[in-house]
Formats: C-alpha cells, sequence, structure tokens
C-alpha cells in the first residue's frame, strides 16, 4: 500500500524549471521586467504590478536569508512530517526580496546550495533542546543560507539552515 506523502510538490510544465534548478541545488525566485520586484511562490505574473508571463522570468537566486520567524512543530499526523517532529518550520526573507516557508536543518558546510542527504540534520532533532541551537539559540534576523533536502528520490527541495553572523 502506498502512503500518501504530503511533503511533496506537484510538478507541472510551469514549475518544472524551480525543481530541476533545486536538484541541481540552486535556488530560483521569479523577477518582473516591469516593476524590478521578485517573488516566490512562482507565478506566472507578477504579483506587485500585474505584468503578464512574457514580463516575468526565472532568476537564481544567491540563497541568502534572514529568519523572519519560526514555530517548533512538535505533532504532525501527515506522512511524513510524524516522524520527522519536533522540526522547525520557518518563514525566511530571502536577500533578493520574497519571502518563503521553509524548515530550518543544521547545514553545517555554509556553502550556499550544500546538499543534504536524506532527512538533513534537522534542527529540531535529537539535541535541539527547545530553541538552543549549539546554546545560540534562533532569533529573528539571524543569517541563513540555503540547502537542499532529497524529499524523494529525484525530488530537492530548498530548506535553510543558520550561517555565522555576517
Amino acid at each position: 500500500m502506498n502512503t500518501v506523502r504530503y511533503d511533496l510538490p506537484e510538478v507541472d510544465d510551469f514549475t518544472r524549471p524551480y525543481w530541476e534548478a533545486a536538484a541541481e541545488g540552486r535556488l530560483l525566485v521569479r523577477r518582473c521586467a516591469d516593476c524590478g520586484r521578485a517573488h516566490h511562490y512562482p507565478r506566472e505574473f507578477c504579483p506587485y504590478c500585474w505584468a503578464g508571463e512574457e514580463r516575468v522570468t526565472w532568476e537564481q537566486a544567491g540563497g541568502r536569508a534572514v529568519l523572519y520567524t519560526w514555530s517548533v512543530i512538535h505533532r504532525n499526523d501527515l506522512p511524513p512530517f510524524g516522524e520527522r517532529v519536533p522540526y522547525v518550520a520557518a518563514v525566511v526573507d530571502l536577500e533578493e526580496g520574497p519571502r518563503l516557508m521553509t524548515e530550518l536543518v543544521v547545514s553545517g558546510g555554509g556553502a550556499s546550495g550544500a546538499v543534504l542527504g536524506g532527512a538533513g540534520a534537522l534542527l529540531g532533532g535529537a539535541g535541539f533542546g527547545g530553541f538552543g541551537l549549539g546554546g545560540a539559540g534562533l532569533r529573528v534576523g539571524m543569517p541563513l543560507e540555503v540547502a537542499f533536502r532529497e524529499a524523494a528520490e529525484g525530488v530537492w527541495v530548498p530548506v535553510f539552515g543558520v550561517v555565522a553572523e555576517r
């Protein structure tokens, strides 16, 4: 019996470039040629000035962000999240401007675009100790960097890890 997974994207023709880039360790955002603003989640039009698809293009993001808010999830009955509790769900602000939902992990390497095998080192796992992170703790505005975790065979999702102060 196949278990339904609630952590996997529904890839379509429009979002395929985003997910292919993620599998290569690159984070993409959409940028409008009319107003110049970047946005995420990917849309075929600009949500700020309503420019059409022909004026909005994919752009590689630098991978740096700051923590906007977070929540430590202690219970989630949807597969496969229940196997990963506790974990840290977060909203981050990319340097390019867009805000996105993600998961915080211990990336360790500090290199933008690092690839994490399996579940990665989840902040919420053993040793998380409440809000502690190596004794430093999470705080709004702390610097983060993108990494990519393989959620299923061939499906990579962006996650963020804490980096040294800039």
